[in-house]
């Protein structure tokens, strides 16, 4: 077939499955090492402690200014009233800001230029310098102390620097707390394992400002390294083996969940189609085990739908061997006719001549009312419900008058049915006709509705059917007028046209003649 001889590749449902299950499992590394979320908050984590550490220094260093009894004008610019703060005093409360994902890393911090300090806020760094480097030794920040003109007067090798042109500097100078990511001059290579982590390759720098008498008194500058997301994640190396065995376990869960309700009933559905289509009766049943409700009604529904296609390719053998069987009769008897004729010669007088054409001509007319009754069956057999509604008087207003019999309404002749009047005639007329050739002389119809669903009655006065004939009266071509004429076929396209009307027909006991019962939707 077509679509067979160039066939596409296609993942198998355990490589999809497992595909998926990885992308599960690499999601938190994803989370952390491409979003920067466990990194990020390393960042916020360190500016919180730069803070922490700066509002000390600070307050020591507001403390030392007052002592120092500096007048006012020697001070930095004034510091403008903020509502917010305000409102929370004596409380001030600076959060983190910094974000890894949004902020934009400045280049590395300028370099400090010549500057000359006040000398009376150099005595006050002097008395502090000692406090810094041991403070240092413990927090590993970078401390420098500057007067209010951003000169260093305490903290590391710049004393008598000016850092003013530094852009957070220059903030804090002004009265506003600010802090800046800034790429970090490592002292010596990082290892190759945490190149992947950006975080390394920057440091935070939070400039406090010193508020004294509402003006900036100076501003602690200080700075750090962030913890390195390897390194962290090593000193909490116990709790992250933990939840890498709970990630594994989830992920193992999930695929044996997957495979035993989703995986493993489509591979037994897949060898049962196989074994289905090599012929396999046995296959058509149940599976041991469906996993969900949906693969359930998937099953449910494709067996539904082998038992359908065999029973019909069984009716299908069926009927090919009635109608090969009721095709060779007539055939037969045409062709022998026909060879005695060819034979005879001149030694055949006109009477057989007569007899043996007279042969030929009835059973051609057989087989041409066979041909014509199974194009009849074959049309109701591919009815599609057309949605129209009749009545049992508007069908019988289609049908031409039966002189051999009388037909009689007695009940409902205005319950609407769920069939088309065309239809509803032919099935009435079939079984008026078997009636009438069965001796017949008085046809009853009868409707009634209960619920959604109409009975309608259909029973005569003649001869009646045997016990024995019962069984077989739907069977196709079975016939106990066959040498009048009957092929047998009636009552199976009655049975066609009802069935495409979700319709039914059954034989009803009676004390005489034949009654039908045939149930229709209500219109």
């Amino acid at each position: 077939m077509r679509w067979l001889s160039k066939e596409r590749w296609r993942p198998r449902l355990a490589t999809v499955v497992v595909a998926i299950l990885i992308v599960v499992m690499a999601l938190p590394l994803v989370g952390l090492f491409f979003f920067r979320l466990y990194e990020n908050q390393l960042i916020r984590q360190t500016e919180g402690e730069l803070i922490a550490q700066g509002a000390v220094v600070a307050a020591v260093y507001a403390d030392a200014v007052r002592a120092a009894d500096i007048a006012p004008e020697r001070l930095g610019a004034p510091i403008s009233a903020d509502p917010a703060r305000d409102s929370n005093y004596p409380y001030q409360p600076i959060e983190p800001q910094l974000d890894l994902a949004s902020d934009d890393v400045m280049p590395s911090r300028p370099a400090a230029l010549p500057a000359t300090a006040d000398p009376a806020f150099a005595a006050i760094g002097a008395r502090l310098d000692g406090i810094l480097d041991e403070t240092q030794k413990t927090t590993l920040a970078g401390f420098r102390l500057l007067d209010p003109h951003g000169v260093v007067i305490a903290g590391g090798d710049e004393l008598g620097l000016s850092l003013g042109k530094v852009e957070e500097v220059g903030r804090a100078l002004s009265g506003v707390y600010a802090s800046e990511l800034r790429l970090r001059i490592p002292d010596q290579p990082a290892p190759p394992l945490y190149s992947v982590s950006r975080g390394t390759k920057v440091r935070v720098f939070v400039a406090l400002p010193v508020e004294v008498e509402g003006r900036v008194a100076g501003v602690v500058y200080l700075s750090r390294t962030p913890n390195n997301i390897v390194k962290h994640l090593y000193g909490e190396r116990g709790k992250v083996t933990l939840a890498a065995i709970a990630i594994l376990g989830g992920t193992l869960l999930i695929a044996l969940v997957f495979i035993r309700t989703v995986s493993r009933p489509i591979y037994a559905l897949i060898e049962r189609t196989k074994r289905i289509a090599a012929g396999d009766r046995e296959a058509i049943r149940p599976l041991d085990h469906h996993g969900t409700r949906e693969m359930a009604e998937l099953s449910a529904a494709f067996l539904d739908m082998a038992q359908k296609l065999q029973a019909r390719s069984d009716s299908i053998q069926t009927f090919a061997t009635h109608v090969s069987h009721e095709l060779k009769s007539p055939l037969t008897a045409i062709q022998g006719a026909a060879e005695l004729l060819r034979d005879s010669g001149g030694t055949m007088d006109e009477a057989e001549r007569r007899r043996f054409s007279n042969n030929i001509v009835t059973d051609a007319g057989r087989l041409n009312l066979l041909v014509r009754r199974l194009l009849e069956l074959a049309r109701a057999e591919n009815l599609a419900p057309s949605g129209e509604s009749t009545t049992l008087t508007a069908a019988l207003a289609l049908l031409p008058v039966d002189a051999r019999l009388e037909v009689r309404i007695e009940q409902g002749s205005d319950t609407g049915l769920g069939i088309s009047g065309e239809n509803l005639a032919i099935v009435l007329a079939n079984l008026i006709d078997n009636s009438a050739r069965h001796g017949a002389k008085q046809v009853t119809i009868g409707a009634e509705s209960a619920g959604e669903r109409a009975a309608v009655h259909i029973g005569d006065d003649g001869d009646g059917i045997s016990v024995s004939n019962r069984a077989k009266v739907f069977e196709p071509f079975f016939t106990t007028r066959r040498e009048a004429g009957g092929t047998g076929m009636g009552l199976g396209i009655v049975l066609a046209l009802l069935k495409a009307h979700d319709g039914t027909i059954r034989l009803v006991d009676s004390e005489r003649g034949i009654i039908f019962e045939i149930s229709l939707p209500v219109a």
